[in-house]
Order: C-alpha cells, then sequence, then structure tokens
C-alpha cells in the first residue's frame, strides 16, 4: 500500500505547501505548531521541510480541538501521547471535563446577555434615567479571560413596591419582574 505523505523509499514528501494546502492551515501556522511544540520537527530534504501524512491527521486533530474551544496547550495535553497510545483518550476526557464547566458558565452569561438585549430591542422608555434596564445590575460581570467561569447571577429580588421617585414618572418595572422583562414600566 503506498502513502500518499511518503517518497518511494518511505521519507516523508509532503511540503510546508502541501500541507497547508490539504490542511487549511496557512504555512506560518504549521512553523508556529513546530516552534511551540503542537508539531514535531519535519524531517528536512536539501534543507526544506518534509512532512507525512501524519501531520496533516495532526492539524486536523489541532482544528477540530481549536474549534471546540481548546486552547493550544490543552492541546498539547492531547498530543502529548504518542501514536495510538489509549491514554491519549483518558487525556482528551480530562481536558474536556476541565472544559466543559467554563463553556457552560460562558453559555449560561450569553443567554442572560441575550435576554437582556432582547428586553432592550423592545424598551421604549423615554431616557436612559427612566429605564429599567439599568436600575439594577440585571447581568453578572464579563469574565475577564473570554471563557472564564461567569459569577452565578444574584437571586431574583421580589419587586420592590412602587413608589414616586425624585426624578419623577412614579414607579418603575423592577428587573425579574412582568414590566421589565418586556421593557415596560409597571402601573
Amino acid at each position: 500500500m503506498s502513502n500518499p505523505g511518503a517518497s518511494q523509499d518511505g521519507a516523508p514528501s509532503l511540503t510546508i505547501g502541501a500541507v497547508a494546502k490539504r490542511s487549511g492551515k496557512s504555512a506560518s501556522a504549521i512553523r508556529y505548531y513546530e516552534q511551540i511544540g503542537l508539531l514535531p520537527e519535519p524531517a528536512r530534504a536539501a534543507g526544506r521541510r518534509r512532512y507525512d501524512e501524519a501531520t496533516v491527521r495532526t492539524l486536523a486533530v489541532i482544528e477540530t480541538a481549536q474549534r471546540a474551544g481548546l486552547a493550544l496547550d490543552e492541546i498539547k495535553v492531547l498530543l502529548s501521547a504518542s501514536p495510538g497510545d489509549p491514554a491519549a483518550v483518558e487525556r482528551l476526557r480530562e481536558v474536556a471535563s476541565r472544559k466543559l464547566p467554563e463553556i457552560t458558565a460562558l453559555i449560561e452569561r450569553t443567554e442572560l446577555v441575550r435576554d437582556w438585549l432582547e428586553c432592550a430591542v423592545r424598551c421604549e422608555c423615554p431616557d436612559l434615567d427612566r429605564c429599567p434596564l439599568f436600575d439594577e445590575p440585571a447581568l453578572p460581570p464579563a469574565p475577564a479571560k473570554a471563557l472564564a467561569p461567569a459569577k452565578p447571577p444574584a437571586p431574583a429580588k421580589p419587586p420592590a413596591p412602587a413608589k414616586p421617585s425624585a426624578r419623577g414618572g412614579g414607579g418603575r418595572a423592577a428587573p425579574g419582574s412582568r414590566g421589565w422583562e418586556y421593557g415596560y414600566p409597571e402601573g
């Protein structure tokens, strides 16, 4: 059986351009992955990098892992097992177990942001001073790191009784009440 990534003598034969074309990665990305240890140092022929088919597969693993939200250091852990090592699957489970709560928290925060924005789209307040969307922090603060776990939202407070304010306009809907949900004042 022939290996399309090897020459007749079995040496790696794919150029960096061929690997880039087959993997969809740029040549500079491939060199970067070599530099940081995600890819092994390639064989060389006449000073030029030569790759085998396994490199294309490794780049596919890297691409899929990145789309799943894994950082390069997490991907490096996955790739640290030798080929065919069953420990690689255990590493995958460990990385996924650590990553899943982060992604779950990110989804929860994203859903809160979406709900708030949907209310903002329907808002008919005359100005921001009278808008209940800004009365209480309905949204948790943005995480410091893009995928860091978000703080859980504070428990919903019961709506405060409406009372006239110094700025006029009477009572407003409290966040979490029906009026707040639709961006309309109560009363």
